[in-house]
């Protein structure tokens, strides 16, 4: 069964947030959420956050060149990401973030409500297994405490699951 994005989402959603984390699944939900914002003639936000609660920034462990080598890296990611977007879908309302904190924080409450987020569409995992079973899963975490609507993403465009 193919799935045409442009008419899955009826509701009048304009401001898009698409966590991301460098997994093929959250590129599949930046691609899945240009074809919603163009439905919607809306907005997209690409939002990288940066885990302060890691052992590094957590004891201080980390310098301000590393720090900004991660942010520069992170921006470099994003500005990547939008440009191979852009050109597929010729949207262009896109806007990056990288923030600092605890992600299913800044994702879940603080990002939503400074850009006033319609909804959040993110890929299904970046994590391992074992990862999952010790901190725990953000998308879970997020499908959960949102106050907005919340899409999990597991396929590709053409609906196909996505391969690590």
């Amino acid at each position: 069964m193919k799935i045409n994005w442009r008419k899955l989402c009826t509701t009048n959603t304009k401001n898009i947030l698409v966590p991301v984390d460098g997994s093929k699944y959250a590129e599949a939900a930046v691609a899945k959420a240009a074809e919603v914002a163009i439905r919607n003639e809306g907005r997209l936000d690409i939002l990288s956050v940066i885990n302060t609660t890691s052992f590094g920034f957590a004891y201080g462990v980390l310098s301000d060149d590393a720090i900004t080598q991660i942010v520069d890296g992170e921006l470099d990611y994003l500005k990547d990401l939008v440009k191979k977007i852009s050109t597929k879908t010729g949207f262009e309302n896109i806007h990056i973030h990288v923030r600092f904190g605890n992600p299913k924080n800044v994702i879940t409450y603080d990002f939503p409500k400074d850009y006033h987020t319609d909804l959040i569409m993110m890929g299904a995992t970046g994590k391992s297994a074992a990862e999952r079973l010790l901190v725990g899963s953000t998308a879970s975490y997020v499908n959960s405490h949102a106050k907005c609507d919340v899409m999990i993403v597991r396929t590709s465009l053409k609906n196909q699951p996505i391969t690590k």
